[in-house]
């Protein structure tokens, strides 16, 4: 009998993001932590406004100075019943807090206050639509917490390694922190990024929080593990073992931090290698994620009950009235919206993803059709804004001004092109649009006499031009309805200087 090795079988690394999932079904979950936007912080009375001077608004309660003792704010437990309301979860009739223990540099006492085997909310879901084809998402828990203080590591890259020293703002401790996790129900980074983008909605809709994930009032950790495909009919394989990726500040981080992980394990797999469970940090100038520490179980904690804190029960008769209060909802609006102006979801999400769906609706109440008011909002001042670097809410001119400029076209007074003159002047601040066309004096010419003048001074001046129009060649008019509208200085509407010339030319 053969006393030799068996060669080791050649194994392929997936060339693609496409060709690991061909092999590997992700599994993905989701813990995203919301800034309450509370007045206070979440266990004192200090201020919690974004971007004060370091450490300026601490006291000894959210310094965890010896002797300080905590106070729960009712106004953080009221958003967070809100959260909880509007993704479907059940309402803890008691629960309380707990002591998360672990040492950080941010933490100021060395523990988190936070929610353990008792949260707030559990047991809900989200829907989540990805190209017309709508998923629901579980929710395990909604909790609320404390947040943490914020490191700044000086020098290098900002990060700790390579930085020479690093400084502690505690300003951001104690702030109410809502976490919301979610089932492993999640099954592409679309799906993910999507996920998160209803929940910002929802929250914002809520105006429990701002939700800008650029200063980290939204911020998601993204758990995922790889199991290979099974056929059809087939039970699907266990799950396999997880990495969490923490705090991903931007929609587009989610998806792409996902996208890497998967690709980075299904490799792993394929050389028989196993996957550490561990947290990971995406980089996103490189957009690879890479090793923090080995993932903590619940027992590292050592969770237990806070004993500063008194149980937290709540009536049924303060969750309905809570309930009653929620004002519409993301899926709700949608839904209206396609019912009472035609919107498509395509529309929709095209205007929430330029930031003016809000405004629309606005210029719609304030009387402009639909469509134009889409149109205008989300082709030319969207466009705008980019150009300024603001977001469309910032540009200095109102929906019921551009309510007033789409009326104008639809009477006549303008076109679209001294239309867009008129939104100049007014984001210049030269008043209203009825002042800016006064002003400018940029209404449509309506003289008979000065625009047959127009048309019969460009026909004599080009009479090659109009004589291929007189022989059938209609689409030889351009030059011609181009050389009027500069006469009249753009002043004068296109499709009549057009239907005017093909008269006089007898091609009508």
């Amino acid at each position: 009998m053969s006393t030799s090795t068996p060669s080791a079988p050649s194994v392929v690394a997936p060339a693609s993001y496409e060709d690991a999932i061909a092999r590997y079904e992700p599994v993905i979950g989701l813990e995203t932590h919301v800034e309450l936007g509370t007045a206070s912080k979440m266990f004192c009375g200090c201020a919690t406004t974004f971007g004060a001077p370091p450490n300026t608004q601490v006291c000894p309660t959210c310094l965890g100075l010896p002797g300080s003792l905590p106070v729960i704010n009712e106004a953080a437990v009221r958003f967070t019943v809100m959260i909880g309301l509007a993704l479907n979860c059940e309402i803890a009739s008691w629960c309380r807090f707990a002591r998360k223990n672990y040492f950080y540099p941010d933490m100021p006492k060395n523990f988190q206050i936070s929610q353990y085997d008792e949260p707030l909310c559990t047991n809900g879901w989200l829907a989540v639509e990805v190209d017309g084809e709508v998923h629901r998402v579980g929710i395990t828990r909604v909790h609320l917490e404390e947040d943490t203080g914020k490191s700044l590591h000086v020098g290098g890259t900002g990060r700790i390694h390579g930085a020479t020293h690093s400084l502690v703002d505690y300003n951001r401790a104690g702030i109410p922190l809502v976490e919301i996790v979610t089932e492993p129900d999640i099954r592409s980074p679309e799906l993910a990024r999507a996920y998160v983008d209803e929940l910002r909605a929802l929250c914002r809709a809520l105006a429990v929080s701002d939700v800008r994930m650029e200063q980290g009032s939204l911020r998601c950790d993204a758990n995922v593990s790889l199991r290979p495909r099974t056929a059809p009919g087939e039970p699907p394989a266990p799950f396999g073992t997880r990495t969490e990726t923490k705090n991903l500040n931007s929609l587009r981080s989610v998806e792409r931090a996902i996208r890497y992980e998967i690709t980075r394990q299904a490799a792993l797999l394929d050389a028989g290698e196993r996957i550490t469970q561990e947290t990971r940090h995406f980089d996103e100038n490189t957009g690879r994620t890479a090793s923090g520490r080995s993932k903590e179980e619940a027992t590292d904690y050592r969770y237990f009950p806070e004993p500063d804190l008194a149980p937290l029960a709540l009536s049924r008769e303060y969750v309905e009235a809570v309930r009653a209060s929620l004002p519409e909802l993301p899926s709700q609006r949608r839904a209206r919206l396609i019912a009472e102006h035609g919107f498509s979801s395509k529309d929709l999400a095209d205007m929430n993803n330029a930031g003016v769906l809000d405004l629309v609706e606005q210029t719609i109440a304030a009387g402009a059709p639909a469509a134009a008011a889409r149109k205008w909002w989300l082709n030319e001042l969207a466009r705008r804004a980019a150009d300024a670097t603001v977001t469309p809410a910032e540009l200095p001119i109102q929906p019921v001004q551009v309510a007033r400029i789409v009326e104008l076209v639809a009477e006549g007074t303008l076109t679209d092109a001294l239309a867009r003159k008129v939104i100049d002047g007014v984001l210049a601040g030269e008043g209203g649009p009825d002042e800016v066309v006064a002003a400018r004096n940029l209404a449509v010419v309506t003289d008979d006499s000065a625009l047959s003048a127009a048309v019969d001074a460009a026909i004599a001046a080009a009479p090659d031009i109009a004589d291929k129009v007189r022989g059938g060649k209609i689409n030889a008019v351009g030059p011609l309805v181009g050389a009027v509208m500069k006469a009249m200085k753009g002043q004068a509407d296109a499709a009549a200087v057009r239907a005017l010339l093909l008269e006089r030319l007898g091609a009508g």
